[in-house]
């Protein structure tokens, strides 16, 4: 390989200047420096990246697909950067916790809190997945601890208890069906929906409840939080389907809870872990701040 991250920085700047001066004076170098190093560049690669015209340069073909993984290669720097900085301040060990929906946005921040505080010499990397992926993350040893909704035991994991909960159905208090104590899915299953966005867990899950009824969901607004579902629910978008904690944290008065009749309603979380990987001490301090008192 005969170009380095100087080489790359230039050719980003000079791509988005979309002129090789320009770019050689943002990447601090003389334009017959820059004009040299990305000949070399380009006879390195074995193509051309840029067209040269009177007034600038355009990127070619291959030119579009090097800008897009240079950047990426800078993306990857920073990540490492970022992942390296807490052990410059003294963090001794590193967890990688992988939590769907649920889990992060009602019981994880509270828990992560006070955890982290006891123990300032840990950091925790907190990726939010759905839960059949995070068991097939930590089944492969791709993350540590995961934590996951509504799953039975699986062969290739360990899951222990870590919160009980259970999906409720709330519409806001002037809706026709506020005061109902308990509904069938299929009840309702018709009625317009406010509900968390594409990709995440819960949404994956409702979608399915419905289409193994033989329908599909009229979905009329997705938001990125289920404090977002309980106000557009409350406002009289339409009608959610959330776990009854985000109910309590919301602490609306403006909304109507309904239970909902099915056995899958019932979906406690559960900490996943691999039984062929020893846990670091670290990650085993955080599983043992999870699980339940007396459990």
């Amino acid at each position: 390989m005969k170009y380095n991250l100087t080489d790359l920085r230039l050719f980003i700047a000079i791509a988005e200047c979309q002129s090789l001066t320009h770019g050689a004076q943002k990447a601090f170098l003389a334009p017959s420096s820059a004009s040299h190093r990305i000949k070399i560049l380009e006879s390195s690669l074995g193509t051309a990246l840029f067209h040269r015209q009177a007034r600038g340069v355009q990127l070619t073909q291959a030119g579009e697909i090097f800008l897009r993984h240079a950047r990426q290669v800078f993306a990857k720097l920073e990540q490492m950067h970022s992942d390296l900085a807490p052990y410059a301040h003294g963090v001794q060990g590193h967890v990688r916790l992988w939590a769907n929906t649920h889990a992060i946005h009602s019981y994880l921040p509270n828990d992560l809190a006070t955890f982290l505080s006891h123990n300032p010499q840990i950091s925790v990397n907190l990726e939010e997945q759905a839960s059949s992926d995070i068991l097939a993350a930590v089944a492969r040893g791709d993350t540590e601890i995961g934590i996951i909704a509504g799953h039975d035991d699986h062969q290739d994991v360990t899951l222990l208890p870590y919160r009980e909960d259970r999906l409720v159905l709330i519409t806001s208090a002037s809706h026709p069906l506020a005061g109902t104590s308990e509904l069938s899915f299929s009840d309702v299953v018709a009625e317009p929906f406010v509900m968390l966005h594409a990709g995440s867990a819960i949404h994956t899950f409702t979608m399915n409840a419905a289409a193994n009824l033989g329908t599909h969901l009229n979905v009329r607004v997705q938001v990125k939080s289920f404090e977002a579902v309980c106000r557009m629910v409350a406002s009289g978008v339409g009608i959610g389907l959330v776990p009854r904690e985000a109910v309590k944290q919301s602490g609306s008065p403006s909304l109507a809870v309904i239970g909902v009749k099915e056995e899958w309603a019932q979906r406690d979380l559960k900490i996943c872990l691999s039984p062929r990987t020893t846990l670091s001490p670290f990650a085993a301090a955080l599983v043992d701040h999870l699980r339940p008192e007396g459990v």
